[in-house]
């Protein structure tokens, strides 16, 4: 959709022009219009066998105020100067669904608005992307794969709905069960790893960890625990933890549909802003650690296509029944308009898109990309990576 299209007096429209023009002058991307021809996106069907989509959501939001915009560079100088360059920018992205991490994570990967409970441990009601994915393609269930930090996204793998449902989802893995496992009891050693649910201190469930643990931890990951204890040791946040199963599943595993939840950002609700921007900047080092495994991996080097985004953003200083960056509660233009980087194989390079999309499209675009069908979703593939 071009610009003259739209109204300009849309505020959400007014946010995606001034990332744009920040992005324009400060990586020099550039602008791409709407009809650019075909895209670089390998089509043959064995090309596609061999392609390989990550996806990681920039877990718990952020604002422009902290990252695109100009006091907020410097808390992201990975995206800005190493990842961006190199992608396709997408400045307009809505989230219209509920602004909770379970339930907004749920949406991105069934692409649907759900509308369950964000604190249940309930599966998403909609068929996921992995479900779609393996029945379509006759994928393996080794072949898709999450990776959660956070304690309640044990459900978010595998759907509610009857026609996929049981079976057809993806596996999921959660750091914090590992490590509650292998620890054996000294959790208390591992107390900086294991912080959960920041959003409603009220709903914690206990942290599991179990011998179907351990055996993910032999098995899947082919780590002894002591090995695994040894290297937690080392890391200071839940996000690091999570980025160093993801890499070492895709050692062993080599998943072609790799899903990655940031989660250390959300500490914005405890109202310390510090913690909020080390949050941040930790995510920015971890998504080019994330990238800098897949060029490093045979596996999935030249052949991967990496896609980045916010579950959605954080409430502006200025609504008076907000909190400012501590919440995501009024569903104002700051909380639900965020944006997206894809970069990889197929993507235009240094390039940004201010046509509007929601997150619901992720899903049906990841469909046209590797010949699957998400037939309930309700969002729409973004023309610019097709």
């Amino acid at each position: 959709m071009e610009d003259a299209a739209l109204n300009p007096f849309d505020p959400a429209l007014g946010l995606s022009r001034t990332r744009r023009d920040f992005l324009r002058d400060a990586a020099h991307l550039t602008v791409g219009g709407a009809f650019l021809g075909a895209s670089p996106l390998m089509r043959a069907e064995s090309a596609r066998k061999k392609r390989k989509i990550i996806v990681i959501t920039f877990g718990g939001g952020a604002r422009d105020q902290e990252t695109f915009a100009p006091e907020g560079q410097e808390n992201i100088p990975h995206l800005l100067s190493e990842l961006i360059p190199q992608s396709s920018f997408f400045t307009h992205v809505t989230n219209q669904g509920i602004l909770g991490h379970y339930v907004a994570t749920a949406s991105l990967t069934t692409g649907t608005y759900e509308t369950l409970n964000n604190f249940s441990a309930v599966p998403p009601e909609h068929p996921t992307i992995f479900e779609y994915f393996r029945k379509d393609l006759h994928r393996p269930a080794s072949d898709a794969w999450v990776v959660a930090p956070s304690n309640g996204f044990n459900r978010i793998g595998e759907s509610d709905c009857r026609s996929y449902g049981q079976g057809l989802g993806a596996a999921v893995i959660l750091p914090k069960h590992l490590l509650t496992a292998a620890s054996s009891g000294s959790s208390r050693d591992f107390d900086h790893l294991l912080r959960d649910n920041y959003e409603n201190p009220l709903y914690t469930p206990p942290l599991g960890g179990s011998e179907f643990e351990l055996r993910q931890l032999d098995q899947v990951l082919r780590l002894s625990v002591d090995d695994f204890t040894a290297h937690a040791r080392t890391l200071s946040s839940p996000d690091e933890l999570s980025v160093y199963i993801a890499k070492r599943l895709m050692q062993q595993e080599a998943p072609s549909l790799l899903w990655i939840t940031m989660h250390d950002i959300d500490i914005a609700h405890s109202g310390a802003y510090s913690l909020y921007i080390d949050g941040i900047r930790r995510t920015d080092r971890l998504c080019l650690e994330l990238w800098k495994a897949v060029e490093a991996n045979p596996e999935y080097a030249g052949n991967t296509t990496m896609f980045i985004l916010p579950d959605f953003g954080r409430d502006s200083d200025y609504d008076a029944g907000g909190n400012g960056f501590q919440h995501h509660r009024t569903g104002d233009i700051a909380s639900r308009t965020t944006w997206m980087i894809a970069l990889g194989a197929g993507v235009r390079q240094g390039m940004v898109f201010d046509s509007p999309m929601q997150s619901v499209d992720l899903v049906p675009s990841l469909g046209a990309i590797m010949g699957f069908h998400p037939v309930q979703s309700s969002g729409h593939p973004i023309q610019e990576l097709l």
